[in-house]
C-alpha cells in the first residue's frame, strides 16, 4: 500500500468517525440540553467538512501518483 493510499484511507476514516462522534453529541445534546456537548458537535461536524475539503485538496495534488 502507498503512502496515498494510506493517507487517503486514514483522512476517511478521520471523516468517518468525526461524523459518528458529531452525531452522538448531537442526540446528547438533545436529551441534557449541555452547551459543550452542541459545541462538540458543531465543531466536529465542520471538522468533517474540512477533512473532506483537505481530501479533496490532496487527490488534486497527487493527481499523477499511482496508489500501488
Amino acid at each position: 500500500m502507498s503512502l496515498k493510499t494510506f493517507h487517503l484511507v486514514f483522512v476517511l476514516v478521520c471523516v468517518l468517525f468525526s461524523l459518528g462522534f458529531g452525531y452522538w453529541a448531537m442526540t446528547e445534546y438533545r436529551t441534557t440540553r449541555e452547551g459543550s456537548l452542541l459545541a462538540c458537535g458543531v465543531f466536529s461536524i465542520a471538522g468533517a467538512g474540512a477533512m473532506v475539503v483537505y481530501g479533496r485538496w490532496f487527490l488534486r495534488k497527487l493527481k499523477g501518483v499511482s496508489y500501488l
